[in-house]
């Protein structure tokens, strides 16, 4: 293990390096199987597992080449996807998007300061994180809020681990209890926090999934914008910028574009979406290599304890209403 510390480097850019070849594979004749293997939980489980084991040899790159990644891999979606199709699959799960983000944000602030006791600045950044998507809601709300750095690495940390958790738990738990692609991939955007989770616990569970997660939560992620207005009125830091997710738009965008220009070309759709899952699957090998051992420890008991609640409550109640009202 200290030999890997010592060249974590150089381990870092094989592993990568193994990974992208393998995904490519698939495009090469004869070998359209070899990459059948090298699926998200795989590869996340391969970056936690470095992580552990190597630490963060190369922090900025990873976390940078992560937000980045994605980005352009959910636009790469878009070019797979008919916008009246992902329409109408997602028009319930649209619905109740509004009512799950003011619940969350209520139930989360309760949660934390009321029943687990911990400071309001970080309950209320994992309560954004759990209600709308992740990483990014702290991201954008913890400047207008002008929160402390501890709180947000704390509020990141905690959310990131319980992504990880998501990406293996629920495509296992889905098939356990017999839901349909419509109904995982609803479930999925509303209870999963980060975009990249949901994404990967889509192509787990099925195209069908993926098209209604990939549509629920990036509408649901444009309540950042609401959201970070309402926190300046409340933290009273007016003139504070408020981070837009401009990939959403470019993410309709490459939606129009398919439904509408290529419509009569579709292998091209079909080659840049196949390729965004491939980038997809990198992307998980970058989120898993986050999750080093400071971060772990940085988290503490408490706000872990307050997050996996406030999860466990909004994705029972979630899944109630998708089996039950739906």
């Amino acid at each position: 293990m200290d030999f890997l510390r010592r060249k974590g480097k150089f381990v870092y850019v094989v592993a990568l390096s193994l990974i992208v070849v393998l995904l490519l594979s698939g495009y090469v004749p004869g070998l359209e199987n070899v990459s059948s293997w090298v699926t998200p939980p795989v590869v996340l489980f391969l970056g936690l597992a470095f992580a552990l084991c190597c630490g963060q040899p190369c922090p900025t790159f990873n976390k940078r080449a992560s937000k980045l990644l994605l980005q352009y891999s959910v636009v790469g979606l878009g070019f797979g996807m008919n916008l009246q199709a992902s329409l109408a699959s997602g028009k319930e799960g649209m619905l109740f998007t509004v009512i799950s983000v003011v619940a969350t944000m209520v139930i989360g602030m309760f949660i934390g300061t009321r029943v687990f006791r911990i400071n309001r600045d970080t309950a209320y950044l994992i309560s954004s994180g759990t209600a709308i998507c992740g990483g990014s809601a702290i991201a954008a709300v913890g400047p207008v809020m002008k929160s402390r750095d501890s709180d947000m690495s704390v509020s990141l940390a905690t959310i990131f681990i319980l992504n990880a958790i998501a990406l293996f738990a629920f495509p296992l738990l889905g098939r356990c209890m017999g839901l349909d692609e419509q109904q995982f991939g609803t479930w999925a955007a509303i209870a999963i926090h980060d975009t990249s989770s949901v994404v990967g616990a889509g192509v787990a569970y099925g195209e069908e999934a993926l098209r209604v997660a990939v549509t629920i939560k990036l509408t649901r992620a444009l309540w950042i914008i609401p959201l970070a207005l309402v926190t300046s009125f409340i933290y009273r830091n007016n003139g504070k910028k408020v981070s837009v997710p401009y990939f959403i738009l470019w993410f309709i965008v490459a939606m129009l574009v398919n439904t509408y220009l290529l419509d009569t070309v579709p292998q091209v759709g079909e080659f840049v979406s196949g390729l965004a899952r491939k980038g997809l699957v990198v992307t998980m090998f970058f989120i898993g290599a986050s999750l080093s051992r400071d971060v772990l420890k940085a988290v503490g008991i408490k706000p872990l304890l307050m997050a996996a609640l406030l999860w466990a409550v909004i994705s029972v109640g979630s899944l109630v209403y998708i089996l039950y009202c739906v």
